[in-house]
């Protein structure tokens, strides 16, 4: 039997736009995953969420450049909480300069607006260990 894969959705912050957000998240759950939406929501927010809801994976959208203030707090808060396993992927406009630094905090993955919806899905899938 596979695990189903358990994934908190949020968008970081008071970013306005929901589509990508919403699209990703019909798309894993299309793809079998269990996504609790949270909308949006600030780093302690998203991982009390995350907690809660025994997330393997948090997903994070933003398109309003507070990509590298919010997002590493949402990977150290899980640590500080002994939740470092939680996987956290990032997506929205991001630029280039900055994905060495979000992923050296800690995001497993940073997605464009232009990344393939099967792409997103199977590097997710990838990172959840399976047990």
């Amino acid at each position: 039997m596979n695990k189903i894969v358990r994934v908190v959705m949020a968008k970081l912050g008071l970013d306005i736009h929901w589509r990508g957000a919403v699209t990703v998240s019909r798309f894993l759950s299309d793809a079998g995953m269990e996504v609790i939406y949270i909308g949006n929501a600030f780093p302690k927010q998203i991982v009390k969420a995350a907690i809660e809801e025994s997330a393997d994976v948090v997903g994070l959208s933003t398109l309003c450049g507070n990509h590298l203030a919010l997002a590493p707090q949402v990977v150290d808060l899980l640590r500080e909480h002994g939740m470092g396993h939680i996987r956290v992927f990032l997506g929205g406009v991001i630029p280039a300069r900055d994905i060495p630094k979000l992923k050296s905090s800690g995001i497993v993955e940073v997605f464009g607006p232009d990344t393939p919806m099967k792409e997103i899905i199977n590097r997710i899938l990838a990172s959840v260990p399976v047990n």
